[in-house]
């Protein structure tokens, strides 16, 4: 009876433990962001404003492969119907 009360409560706590940290992870990710952002002097109130996407800009892309067009009407060749043959 007591191995089962042991079990029971060891994955009450797991279970408990990991919906809290479920549920604080992200507040405690953008404190250590911030922490850090402060720590080498970059401004980090834009990096979690979700309605300011104008200040944050994207690299251009300089190896970007050439998009080709794929004609699924192109002809592929002559369809041969096959007979089996006993």
């Amino acid at each position: 009876m007591a191995l089962l009360k042991t079990i029971i409560i060891i994955g009450l706590v797991y279970f408990g433990l990991k919906f809290l940290f479920r549920i604080l992870a992200p507040y405690f990710l953008k404190y250590l962001a911030k922490k850090i952002a402060k720590r080498f002097g970059v401004d980090a109130s834009h990096m979690f404003n979700a309605q300011d996407n104008s200040s944050v800009k994207k690299p251009p892309s300089k190896n970007k492969p050439p998009s080709r067009k794929i004609n699924s009407k192109e002809d592929d060749g002559d369809y041969i119907d096959y007979e089996e043959i006993d």
